[in-house]
């Protein structure tokens, strides 16, 4: 455990090291939040006692690392200070205990909070008593290659019903037997990787009552066998579980998705990387403003972060893990170098202005990451990515400190990845991949929208969010989306007669907008590439539309006089607006992919998007869905009224020649 105490540090030492436990202790707040991190315990424990106002520096700098790290933060008050314990709570502390008590009861309330922080972290995990060994205490189980048996630690003995008893074996057919038949075939698969390889390895499998569990693999050198660490992720609902406030994910889903995404990396170098996020200046806000208005700009941040990050849920993640502390987790493939891009996009994000009323409102943003080793778990990982962001917080070398998978600090430095932008446009490295854009009511493929792509030799697959990031940052943001929407319309136009009924959508951004000639220049491109105009739609973000609505209605208007139709995309995103909505001159209205994912949530969620519906009906505008990845989802959506769908549902983005295929099963089908 960790001990924060002004006044009886060494007497509650004592007690813990009488009890057991091998406590990390400290008289002073300074740097408290960097030793409770890097001491790796479940509990920390503010002595407030005689120490009021110190106590409460010391939970308001350890309450947000808490929370996001599973843990629990007892607090103990003096009798005199009672009503204090309201404002703790607010602060971030979970226990309290009353003085005076007697050391029992000091130990059994650390014991609670033990239990408390086990049941969030998903994980049976103590807070480090003596003499334990981590593989030992916890659930594990060893492998001697040729041997029919397997040992089981206690604690896994005591699980599976066999008794305490350290040694205790079971048959190696008999382990199997209680996986289902994916997770032995995903068992096999890692022990194989590990003897062949000799790499720290995992998989996963559910048990019967739908618990997600994953073994950690790795080599025993001493013994020369195989040691298996288990670790509950956690069930569905935990994966799925959302912030009441912004939304997002919360952080029981974090650790559940990034034990999924560890446990499947099969030796991907890293198999994650984790952001953590602290919103500066967050509490002066609420003291100045009031909590209503807090929410509101944590709400706004959380829908900045989602942009930058462009989450999918399968490679990228997003999740509120504490009051002002965001967790970004990027799966594999991915590297420290994409992780530390992302992180500078964040800091610029949030640097910007926010609007809330009649207030401005300047916030900051210090981002701490960690890249995954093979002996990683999420909790561990996300240790390692708080000890990054304790550094960022305290550190004068800027808002960024990145952990490479050894925890060596890495300095934030200028990104590769605006050097080779030049080369990929001056090489044709870009690619154009197409989305199906699909009749809700019919099932048939109606159109498709171009999607840039670039395949990195170093951090593989990056999306058209990272690209158009890059380019901006490194002003080369005119000369990629004119080779986008000229690589696009040239492709559309080579497009064999099967998919000659098609519509093709491609986007133009807020630097398209505001181009002088822009429009003639756009006209003349569809021309010269021999496309149908009729079947063409461009298609403008709402951010896009907000910076210069003038600009921007002039421009559409002398695109639809051309022939072009013009859609919003990511509508409901932050901007929306009924009276923009009936100034510009538009044909489609694109739902943003996250009103179709809480589509199927609270009835709340669904009447927000049947009023959206609702609303682009009134106006004669058609409505595409974005995102769509359940039968539920498009069930709910075609209920409403909704014209148009994509997302995976249907099919990822895929090339011109397996969309052509695409269309031609669906006519045989």
């Amino acid at each position: 455990m960790f001990i924060l105490s002004f006044r009886h540090r060494d007497e509650l030492t004592r007690i813990a090291e009488a009890a057991g436990w091998q406590p990390i202790a400290a008289r002073r707040s300074a740097n408290a939040e960097g030793r409770f991190v890097s001491s790796g315990a479940s509990v920390a424990v503010v002595d407030a006692r005689g120490a009021l106002d110190e106590g409460h520096e010391g939970v308001r700098t350890l309450g947000d690392t808490a929370e996001a790290n599973a843990s629990a933060l007892l607090v103990l008050v003096s009798k005199k200070d009672g009503a204090a314990v309201d404002r703790f709570h607010a602060e971030g502390a979970t226990h309290f205990l009353v003085s005076p008590f007697s050391d029992q009861q000091f130990v059994q309330a650390v014991q609670f909070a033990e239990r408390h922080a086990e049941r969030l972290g998903g994980t049976s995990r103590t807070a480090r008593r003596a003499g334990d060994r981590n593989e030992e205490r916890g659930e594990s189980w060893r492998w001697q290659p040729g041997s029919p048996t397997v040992e089981l630690s206690p604690a896994l003995a005591r699980k599976a019903g066999l008794g305490e008893d350290s040694g205790q074996r079971i048959s190696l057919m008999d382990l199997f037997r209680k996986l289902d038949p994916e997770g032995r075939r995903a068992a096999r698969g890692a022990i194989d990787r590990l003897m062949s390889t000799g790499r720290s390895t995992a998989f996963a499998h559910e048990d019967r009552q739908g618990t997600r569990i994953a073994h950690h693999l790795r080599v025993d050198e001493e013994a020369g066998g195989i040691v298996a660490r288990t670790e509950t992720i956690a069930g569905e609902a935990s994966a799925q579980s959302r912030d009441p406030v912004t939304g997002t994910r919360d952080g029981r889903a974090a650790r559940a998705w990034l034990g999924d995404q560890l446990a499947a990396g099969q030796g991907s170098d890293p198999a994650a990387v984790v952001l953590l996020l602290a919103v500066s200046r967050f509490d002066a806000i609420n003291a100045a403003f009031g909590r209503a208005t807090g929410d509101a700009v944590l709400q706004a941040a959380a829908r900045r972060i989602e942009r930058v990050v462009d989450a999918d849920n399968r490679r990228r993640f997003v999740a509120r893990v504490a009051g002002a502390q965001f967790a970004v987790a990027l799966a594999a493939p991915t590297s420290l170098s994409e992780g530390r891009f992302i992180a500078g996009q964040l800091v610029e994000a949030l640097a910007r202005p926010f609007m809330s009323g009649d207030h401005v409102i300047t916030l900051g943003a210090r981002v701490g990451a960690a890249a995954s080793s093979a002996d990683d778990d999420a909790m561990s990982l996300f240790r390692r990515a708080s000890a990054a962001l304790a550094e960022a917080k305290t550190g004068e070398a800027g808002p960024i400190r990145m952990l490479d998978a050894g925890a060596q600090t890495v300095s934030a430095r200028g990104d590769q990845l605006e050097i080779d932008l030049r080369k990929a446009l001056d090489q044709d490295e870009i690619e154009i991949l197409f989305q199906p854009q699909v009749s809700v009511t019919t099932g048939r493929i109606e159109g498709a929208e171009a999607l840039a792509r670039w395949r990195h030799p170093s951090f593989g697959e990056l999306g058209a969010a990272t690209l158009f990031s890059v380019a901006e940052r490194s002003d080369y943001l005119v000369q990629l989306s004119d080779h986008v929407q000229r690589k696009a319309i040239s492709a559309a136009a080579e497009w064999p007669e099967a998919l000659a009924r098609l519509r093709l959508s491609v986007n133009i951004t807020a630097s398209d907008i505001v181009r002088p000639g822009f429009a003639a220049q756009f006209l003349e491109l569809v021309a010269d590439s021999g496309f149908d105009r009729g079947r063409l739609t461009v298609e403008v973000t709402e951010s896009g539309l907000i910076e210069d609505l003038n600009a921007a209605a002039y421009l559409l208007a002398n695109l639809r006089e051309g022939g072009l139709r013009v859609a919003i995309d990511d509508f409901g995103t932050g901007y929306s607006s009924l009276a923009y909505l009936k100034a510009l001159p538009l044909d489609y209205l694109k739902i943003d992919k996250r009103l179709c994912e809480d589509i199927t949530g609270s009835p709340r969620d669904r009447i927000v998007v049947r009023s959206v519906i609702d609303m682009a009906r009134s106006l004669g505008l058609g409505v595409i869905a974005e995102g769509v990845e359940t039968g539920e989802q498009l069930g709910l959506l075609a209920e409403e009224g909704c014209n148009l769908y994509q997302g995976f549902l249907c099919s990822p983005p895929v090339t011109g020649e397996a969309l052509a295929a695409l269309v031609a099963a669906e006519r045989n089908g």
